[in-house]
């Protein structure tokens, strides 16, 4: 089910927890082979990323991944899995009040629909990439390359 065209900004339904870190949900977005994951292109930087964002107080967690699975990469999923919680391995000097450490709940998901319009289609590219091209693009987000080394994308 795909959602709406807006995305959703600001962090005022943010949640957050006991220690202060952002809770974020997100997707290893995955064919229905497991031969391939989908890669979008981060906003702030060309770095190649999981789909990913706060959950917010309105939704539970596997809801934020899979809207933000639509925002981000304009996809439809079925959840297979949840990978566990993986915590924020920035150093300090990188962390900011825009940018507080973050625990991530990933989840594995199966594409069911790629739509050719979705709300950051203007600023975002997707790539299909295998596990060898993946890990390599990930490597420099630890975080993210453990949620993909937890799934089971065809090695």
């Amino acid at each position: 089910m795909a959602g709406s065209m807006e995305s959703r900004v600001g962090r005022t339904n943010q949640r957050y927890s006991e220690t202060g870190e952002r809770l974020v949900a997100g997707i290893v977005p995955l064919n229905a082979d497991k031969s391939h994951v989908l890669l979008i292109q981060s906003t702030r930087r060309a770095a190649w990323v999981l789909p990913k964002g706060g959950w917010e107080m309105d939704e539970d967690c596997m809801q934020a991944a899979a809207r933000e699975a639509w925002e981000e990469a304009g996809i439809c999923i079925a959840i297979d899995y949840d990978l566990g919680q993986i915590k924020e391995t920035r150093p300090p000097k990188q962390l900011s009040k825009e940018a507080p450490k973050a625990l991530y709940q990933f989840y594995q998901a199966t594409v069911t629909a790629e739509k050719n319009v979705w709300p950051e289609m203007e600023k975002r590219t997707r790539w299909w990439a295998t596990y060898a091209e993946a890990a390599d693009a990930l490597k420099a987000r630890p975080e993210l390359l453990e949620a993909l080394n937890r799934s089971t994308i065809a090695r």
